[in-house]
């Protein structure tokens, strides 16, 4: 695998560090910025609405230009936003500073995907992806954990100084490795022109297919700890085992996808998804027995993060003189699915369901997912 490859999938662990870290340092935070817990937690939130918003509309604007600076520019901004975020003085001035970083997030993530599709042979370029992408759990696994340690020790401006720094670290190996001629520039084309290339079923449902994935997957992530504790019966000091668990199998399971995507690109988007729904359904006959539900944590994270490599590289495949937008929109269908699904896991809490019912909306989502792609399949096969 080229070298470059490993540059940018330094500077994706930088910036996936970045977007979460945020729950490992808040008590910190808020308590030093002198805000509530839930205002706090708006910074998580703040951040993906513009990932979300801000990333199609940049993708949209700057298409045309060279993909080599586009990206040393991105985390090159993305490093100073860092500083900006460790400097601030109050609340509202962090809050800006993580929506204006967020503005690079996106639009990385699209630049990069299509670099490395285009650096790889195209036999592996769903392991050159997967490669890039694993940075973001790989973060979960060690970035965040790492960062929390240092927020407690030396306060949270430390964290954000040090995730600065690995992102010039990254800009600075981008510069000198990723080669100049990655891939040529998209000819520059009124928007209305870019979007058409996304109407496509490829692209459309494949990010449908990610979104309501991500809700199943949000709506029991987000409140895994209460879960294991209330449900499991897991003592609340013995949790990181069973989250290092799960970012064990996410780093595994991204891996994984972007080999089953060269090996057989559809069978493997259906096979994830179905996968999934079936270790959630594992999850409810399982989760009251401790030793096992560690295994299945290993399983969540896997099959959670299978169908990423396997979904991205059809949509870039398919949006041909299109792949950076449709690349940056693959961030907002993550993002409105992570939105989504905190938000429905919140809705069966409060309905009383309780939380052994958190796991059938992963059931659900990951066949109606499966679904989904199959219906697209069947589209193709037709010559739709």
């Amino acid at each position: 695998m080229p070298i470059a490859i490993y540059a940018l999938a330094l500077a994706a662990f930088a910036i996936g560090t970045a977007e979460f870290i945020i729950a490992g340092i808040l008590p910190t935070l808020s308590t030093d910025l002198g805000v509530t817990i839930p205002i706090a937690g708006l910074l998580v939130s703040g951040y993906a609405l513009a990932v979300a918003i801000g990333g199609p509309l940049l993708a949209l604007s700057t298409a045309h230009l060279p993909r080599k600076p586009m990206i040393v520019t991105l985390v090159g901004l993305f490093a100073i936003g860092q500083a900006f975020c460790a400097i601030a003085p109050n609340y509202g001035f962090l809050l800006a500073a993580r929506m204006l970083v967020a503005l690079t997030h996106g639009l990385f993530f699209g630049n990069a995907s299509v670099a490395a599709t285009q650096l790889a042979p195209p036999q592996r370029r769903g392991a050159a992806l997967a490669l890039v992408m694993a940075g973001v759990p790989v973060a979960n696994l060690l970035g965040i954990p790492a960062g929390a340690w240092l927020g407690h020790w030396l306060g949270w401006r430390a964290t954000f100084w040090a995730i600065g720094a690995l992102a010039l670290v990254a800009t600075i190996a981008i510069t000198t490795l990723l080669p100049r001629d990655t891939a040529k520039p998209e000819p520059a084309a009124a928007w209305r022109g870019q979007l058409s290339h996304l109407m496509q079923h490829r692209v459309l449902l494949s990010y449908l297919a990610i979104t309501v994935l991500l809700i199943g997957t949000l709506a029991f992530v987000t409140y895994q700890v209460p879960f294991l504790i209330a449900v499991t019966g897991v003592p609340e000091n013995d949790t990181p085992a069973y989250l290092l668990a799960y970012g064990v199998g996410a780093v595994i399971g991204i891996l994984l996808g972007g080999r089953l995507a060269d090996w057989r690109l559809m069978p493997a988007v259906i096979g994830t998804l179905v996968a999934f729904a079936a270790v959630s359904a594992l999850l409810l006959l399982l989760m009251h027995m401790p030793m096992a539900m560690y295994l299945a944590m290993v399983g969540v994270g896997a099959v959670g993060y299978a169908f990423s490599a396997p979904l991205q590289t059809r949509i870039i495949a398919a949006a041909a003189g299109a792949q950076t937008l449709a690349a940056t929109f693959i961030a907002t269908a993550f993002n409105i699915g992570y939105a989504v699904g905190a938000s429905v896991g919140a809705g069966m809490l409060a309905a009383g369901w309780g939380y052994t019912s958190l796991p059938a909306a992963g059931i659900v989502s990951g066949l109606a997912a499966a679904g989904i792609s199959l219906w697209s399949w069947r589209l193709d096969r037709r010559g739709a």
